[in-house]
C-alpha cells in the first residue's frame, strides 16, 4: 500500500500505550468519597477502585439502628466507587475517541 507507514503506526501505538500508562498511574494517585445518610457515614477510594476508608459519624451507631448503618456504608461504598468509575472514565485517553468515531465507547 502506497503511503501505509508501519513504523510511524507503532511509534503511534507506543506513544497510546505511554499515555495510558501515564493515565493509570494519575489515576491510582488520585482519592475519592461518597457520603451517605447527610454525611453521617463517608467512604474514601482511590482511582482503582479500592476502598481506603471508612468514616462513621456518632450520631449513627444506636445498637438498635444496625440494619440502617448497615445500609448507609453500603450507599456510602457505591457513592465512592462510583465516583471512582467516572475519575477513571476522565483520565482514560481513548474517550476522546467516543466523540470522533461513532460506535466507539466512551
Amino acid at each position: 500500500m502506497p503511503g501505509f507507514d508501519l513504523n510511524a503506526l507503532l511509534e503511534q501505538a507506543q506513544q497510546l500505550q505511554e499515555k495510558m500508562r501515564e493515565a493509570q498511574d494519575r489515576l491510582a494517585s488520585k482519592t475519592v468519597t461518597g457520603s451517605s445518610g447527610g454525611g453521617m457515614v463517608i467512604v474514601t477510594a482511590n482511582g482503582k477502585g479500592e476502598i481506603q476508608k471508612v468514616q462513621i459519624d456518632k450520631q449513627a451507631v444506636d445498637p438498635r439502628d444496625v440494619p440502617m448503618l448497615e445500609d448507609l456504608v453500603l450507599a456510602a461504598v457505591n457513592s465512592a466507587l462510583k465516583a471512582a468509575q467516572e475519575a477513571a472514565a476522565a483520565e482514560n485517553p481513548l474517550s476522546a475517541l467516543g466523540g470522533m468515531m461513532p460506535g466507539f465507547p466512551k
